[in-house]
């Protein structure tokens, strides 16, 4: 693959996108997956319990298209949180931190606080992989 051919790539693992867009890209090594929200893998519909659950969900979305995207949690150069409740970051935290813990290094990440959020969901995560 040169680098200036673009690839968009689904997975059947996670919700279909809802809108018209790519879930993911890859030029060259650079992988890029678009923002998720915690969309329910059997339902496609929002999931409740908060942001924490949200997270929880979107970080469980990811790991299940990794193998589809061709890339491991190991490759995540950066992630990019949107909340619309920053004041309850300790939950999203508290759900990052189960999945980027032990060995696992985690990546580099950005937090945003936002007004609204596609679907009403309260936390959207988009992120960036190298291929290694």
């Amino acid at each position: 693959m040169t680098n200036n051919h673009r690839l968009c790539i689904q997975s059947a693992a996670i919700p279909a996108p809802r809108f018209h867009y790519s879930p993911c890209v890859q030029i060259g090594s650079l992988v890029q997956v678009s923002g998720m929200i915690a969309l329910d893998p059997l339902t496609g519909q929002l999931v409740s319990g908060g942001v924490g659950a949200e997270t929880a969900c979107i970080l469980a979305n990811l790991q299940r298209a990794l193998a589809d995207y061709k890339v491991s949690l190991n490759d995540l150069l950066i992630a990019r949180i949107f909340t619309t409740r920053f004041e309850a970051f300790a939950e999203i935290n508290a759900a990052w931190e189960a999945v980027f813990s032990g060995d696992l290094n985690p990546p580099a990440r950005t937090s945003v606080g936002v007004s609204a959020l596609p679907l009403g969901a309260s936390v959207e995560i988009e992120f960036t992989f190298v291929q290694s």
